[in-house]
């Protein structure tokens, strides 16, 4: 099947857009926001950063609550009013944790708050993106998670402003949260829940390419709860997307600080780093994207892991040098390539093992597992950093898990239960059988 980078149709178009700033949303105030918001509201609380950190932790590992009842929810109503409820209430927690002076407070909103916003993104954004684009989900994700990039390159900037215009974090999370809460409701009135609802086939193929290689049968697959968690590829996609996700916002949401604390670089200067990877992973996003629908999920992200590792090595070499040093810049590099990339799997690969007959009911199982893994960043950073006042140890750590999930994904059948590949294979089966 031919395939154009802009051929998704207009709605399909919309449907890009609405997950880019779902993406954008999740990474702006769960992630990268930490890197603002953890010094002002250990201050508000009185507290400690380390202790702001291990509370989004902790928050993360009981937002798994959340992410099973939105999955649930999901099933029931659907993605496009999933989205809007989420962040209406992401919107409104947002906005609790930046103005209580108490650590159980902050901590239970932090959970409400990222429950809602991964759940938006990933659960009920992932259900859209697997509906919509079914074959062409590499790339789809590769634009989807530029989104994530665009926050790294923006967010912190804008927060800080933010906070100084106002005076103080309290008054900064308000607009913050009044625009998410107006992304819920825009896309409860805009968005759809299957492109047919639109007069477009999945993919925004022809009719012609759509009877011959995608399956037609519009069921759920058969899954049941009790066979999804019965089933390894279930947990193999989980864990390890979950594990390159640990890597990655383990580095994004204290860059600034190690930055500071590790090479003595100014703020302004830190932030603009920041900034410039970002940038840089915005292009690494696509063409991860590019790479994934040319030579399959798989073989991407065995090259990405190899890749992530040498970037953690590296920089732990430079921080050995404590300043600004060539291999400083080499690694910030390797490391845009990184983050560019984690976000794309997230999706990619089970909807690549999946396909879209019954993702909805997967991943709402698979998500909370993969979110559990993914929140023990913050556990892992902010005791990192107690025990051993820096974080090259973690870096090292990234760089171990890295190779790790290479290894094991090697084991996965990459379109085990994908029913449109199954059908493309037997339609070409047939091709050929009939020209021999």
């Amino acid at each position: 099947m031919k395939r154009k980078f802009s051929d998704y149709g207009k709605a399909g178009w919309v449907v890009i857009i609405y997950c880019f700033l779902m993406f954008y949303l999740y990474i702006a105030l769960i992630n990268d926001g930490t890197n603002v918001l953890a010094g002002r509201a250990a201050e508000n609380i009185g507290c400690k950063p380390s202790d702001i950190l291990q509370a989004n932790g902790i928050a993360g590992i009981f937002a798994v609550i959340g992410y099973i009842i939105s999955g649930q929810v999901n099933n029931k109503i659907g993605p496009r009013k999933t989205c809007g409820i989420l962040l209406i209430i992401s919107g409104g927690a947002y906005i609790v944790c930046g103005n209580t002076d108490s650590l159980l407070v902050y901590t239970a909103f932090t959970a409400v708050c990222a429950a809602g916003l991964l759940s938006a993104g990933y659960v009920a954004g992932g259900t859209l993106i697997a509906r919509w684009f079914p074959k062409k989900k590499g790339l789809v994700m590769g634009y989807v998670t530029m989104g994530n990039n665009t926050a790294s390159a923006t967010f912190v900037a804008l927060y800080t402003w933010l906070v100084q215009l106002t005076g103080t974090i309290k008054t900064a999370v308000i607009p913050i949260g009044i625009v998410t809460a107006i992304l819920g409701i825009a896309g409860w009135i805009i968005m759809r829940n299957d492109p047919r609802e639109r007069g477009q086939n999945p993919d925004n193929v022809s009719d012609e390419i759509y009877a011959e290689e995608y399956c037609h049968e519009d069921d759920d697959g058969g899954w049941t709860i009790k066979k999804i968690l019965k089933t390894k590829e279930v947990w193999m996609a989980a864990i390890y997307t979950g594990l390159l996700q640990v890597c990655s916002i383990g580095v994004m949401s204290q860059l600034v600080t190690r930055n500071i604390e590790t090479f003595h670089m100014e703020e302004g200067g830190a932030i603009m780093m920041m900034t410039i990877l970002a940038i840089l992973a915005l292009i690494f996003s696509w063409l991860i994207g590019v790479i994934d629908d040319k030579i399959g999920t798989k073989r991407t992200m065995q090259f990405f892991c190899i890749w992530y590792a040498i970037a953690f090595v590296v920089n732990v070499i430079a921080a050995r040098q404590e300043s600004v040093s060539i291999l400083f810049y080499v690694s910030i590099f390797m490391i845009s390539m990184g983050i560019g990339g984690s976000g794309n799997f997230t999706v990619s690969l089970p909807a690549s093992i999946f396909g879209r007959h019954g993702y909805d009911k997967i991943n709402s199982v698979l998500f909370p597992i993969q979110g559990f893994v993914t929140a023990w960043c913050f556990v892992i950073d902010g005791m990192i950093l107690d025990q051993f006042g820096n974080l090259n140890p973690a870096y090292l750590l990234f760089a171990g898990i890295s190779l790790l999930v290479m290894i094991m994904v090697s084991f996965i059948d990459e379109h085990k239960y994908n029913k449109d590949y199954i059908a493309a294979q037997e339609h070409q089966h047939l091709a050929d059988k009939k020209e021999g």
